[in-house]
Order: structure tokens, then sequence, then C-alpha cells
């Protein structure tokens, strides 16, 4: 695993889950549902807690949307095994929200403020200032989100006169990246001086476009130590939004930069919502950063693997392992770190077979139409005929059994 000392070293607590401070980097996600409808936005809250985001986001934009958030954190709770940290997602009149509705202030575990759509003039300072006065008064921590498409209009003005007056003007590029980084960080200095702990304090900067995402953080990690959410914001939609959030998202943890992360997918009409946890959990897993499943590596198939047979039994094993999860998580925690491997050919398929903890080499076109399965690097046995995959499942099964016991055992045996 990583060294997590290259991270934030200042942690902000967010509910049950630790940001920063060497912890791990979390995954976060958010709602589309209308808040306002409580059953329909806690049933998805729970669809993205159990696909695996730590923290979910909801949007609270009007009175009836924050009437409900109260309704939401019980209906939640409920729910067995979900103890998520809910964020309220504030922009223009969270601090009437807040105020007037304060069981919704009481039930979020953060507050996230955009600066650039508090107010303007006079009224984005006191706007801004009540929302961090309630955070103070619940004891709660605050992300500030600057936004390339919402960045505070008198402030990028403001930058863009004063550099039009240089003798050497630089580019509109790095003016509006300044502008992101000034807005974060004055706004954060302006809630330290209203009385925000330092530790309650997570800051972002999005941008749809990767470079200026990547140069944006690349900057604000350099000048700041507060804990850092990540995000490509409006990555898109299919193919082209996951490798846009992911590319985006890998260059700069793998620099060392940031907390937490969400990758900001369109979906598609009717499509489900969590793929943009599972995304965050494959990106952290593929790098090495976490586990949260068991790992499965799958030959990509050639022309020497024409039967279908491989392909089959690695989808087999993929939901079969995503399900058990589910109670493994609980139960076995440590199971995330089981490696299997399905190959399809023996080209690569006894030795792919051999480096996982429990890994089967089916045979490639013209093979002999056996597939021998290998347990910690030693062939133990040879599978054929039409109970394969059923067979393969349950040695996978028994070496979770026999490797992965279950959390406390050792004590209740004792």
């Amino acid at each position: 695993m990583s060294d997590w000392s290259r991270r934030t070293s200042v942690a902000c607590r967010i509910g049950t889950i630790t940001m920063g401070g060497g912890a791990p980097v979390v995954v976060q996600s958010m709602t589309n549902t209308d808040t306002a409808d409580a059953i329909g936005t806690a049933e998805q809250v729970a669809a993205l807690a159990r696909a695996g985001s730590e923290i979910v986001r909801i949007t609270v934009n009007n009175r009836a949307s924050a009437a409900k958030v109260a309704e939401i954190r019980a209906r939640v709770e409920e729910m067995h095994g979900i103890d998520v940290p809910l964020v309220g997602d504030f922009h223009y009149n969270g601090h009437t929200l807040l105020r007037e509705f304060p069981d919704c202030a009481d039930a979020l575990a953060k507050y996230r403020i955009n600066p650039g759509n508090v107010g303007r003039g006079a009224r984005h300072d006191a706007n801004f200032a009540d929302i961090v006065r309630i955070a103070i008064e619940f004891d709660r921590p605050v992300r500030i989100g600057v936004n390339f498409g919402s960045l505070d209009p008198e402030l990028l003005d403001e930058l863009m006169d004063l550099n039009a007056r240089r003798p050497d003007p630089q580019s509109a590029e790095i003016v509006v990246r300044e502008a992101m980084i000034a807005s974060a960080l004055s706004s954060a200095e302006a809630a330290e001086e209203l009385g925000l702990a330092h530790d309650r304090i997570v800051l972002s900067c999005k941008a749809s476009r990767l470079q200026e995402m990547v140069g944006v953080y690349q900057d604000l990690a350099a000048r700041c130590d507060y804990p850092l959410h990540l995000g490509l914001t409006e990555a898109g939609m299919s193919s082209k939004g996951i490798v846009a959030s992911s590319a985006a998202l890998a260059v700069l943890l793998q620099q060392g930069i940031g907390d937490t992360i969400r990758a900001s997918l369109t979906p598609d009409p009717g499509a489900d919502r969590t793929l943009e946890v599972r995304v965050c959990c494959e990106l952290l897993q593929a790098m090495g950063l976490r586990q949260f499943r068991p790992q499965v590596t799958a030959c990509p198939g050639c022309g020497r693997t024409t039967s279908t047979v491989f392909q089959e039994l690695a989808q087999q094993i993929e939901t079969h392992l995503a399900a058990r999860m589910e109670v493994w998580a609980a139960e076995r925690p440590s199971v995330a770190d089981l490696t299997v491997a399905v190959m399809g050919c023996i080209v690569n398929g006894p030795g792919e077979s051999r480096a996982a903890d429990i890994g089967i080499s089916l045979p490639g076109t013209g093979e002999s139409p056996r597939a021998p399965v290998y347990i910690d690097g030693e062939k133990v046995r040879t599978l054929d005929g039409d109970h394969l995959a059923e067979e393969f499942i349950a040695m996978v099964e028994t070496y979770v059994e026999d490797h992965y016991p279950r959390v406390g055992s050792a004590i209740s045996a004792a």
C-alpha cells in the first residue's frame, strides 16, 4: 500500500469519517434526486453507500428540501448497516435555509459553500459569515468549494484588471487559476477569523478541463495544508467521463494530492447512479491506494481464446464476489485483499494463476479441455465438465473460509 504521509497532514473529521491526517483517500458521491422526496433520496443515499461511497452529498436548494433533510437522515439510519455522513450542498440561500431549519443544520455532517454563489458585495461577506457561524454553532466542518463555472465575478474582474496593468500580462488561464485559488484561500482565512477551526475546513477548486483542474490543485496543494476534495466537474457521460475523471484524479493522487475524490459523471438516462462510486473505488484499488473487494485478473481474449467460457466464468466470478462482499465487508473485511485469476489459455494462464491467491487457467482454442486450478502458487486440482464454474466458485468460497477468519472469531474461540 502507498505511503499516506505524503497526503494532507491536517485531519478533518466528518461524522464517522476522517479526511487527511494520514487517513486513506475517501470516496464521495452525490444524489440526483429531488431532496424534497425524502424516501427516494434516502434510498439513493443507501444505494450509493452500499456501492462504496463513504460520504454522500445532497442538494439543499429550497425550503422544501431543507425541511426533509432530518427525515432523510433518520430514514438512512434505519436502514441496516448504513452509516454514511450527509453533506448539504448550498448555493445562494444556504445562510437562510440553515438558520430557518435547525434540524437540517443538525442532521448534516458537513456544509458545502461555493464562495461564488453566496451573494455580491457586502451581502457576500455577510451571507458567508452566517453559514460559518452556523457551522461553528453545530460543530460542523465546511467545504469551501470553488468552481470554474461559478467563480466570484468581482474577484475575477479585480485580478483581470491588475493583470492588464502589468508590463508583462499573464494569460487569462493563469489569472483564472489564481482567482480560483485566491477565492478558496481567502474564504478559508475569513472562516478562521470568524472562529472556525483550521481542522474544520476542506477546500476544492474544480474545473471541467483536465489540465486546468490538475494545474489548479497542484498550485493549491503547494500553498495550504487543508484537506482537499478532488473532482473534475462536469466530466461528461459514459467512457469519456470515466476516462477524463480517472486520468485527472490519478495524476494528482500519484503526486500525493487529494484526500477525498468524486467522479462527477453524467449518467445515461435512467442509468444507475452508483457508477460514479464504482469508478472511484476501482481507481483507488487499481492504484494500490485502497482495497474495496477482491481483485479479479482476467484474460482480455485473443485469437487463441475463441471460446467464451473464460469470459462467462470471469463475469460469474466478478458477480459472485461483488454479491458476497456485501456480507464479507462486515464479517471478513480483509477478504478485500483476495486476488483471483480467470485466464483463457496456456500462454499467460498458468503464470497469472500462480501469482493470484487462487486462479484457474481455462483451455484456449485447440487446447485440452481441462482447467488446472492453482492455490497460493501451487497446482491443486484440474477441473473439467459441465459444472466447472460451480466447482471453481466453491473452491473460492473454501479459500475465503480457510484464509480470512470472521472478525472476532479468534476472540470468541479464546
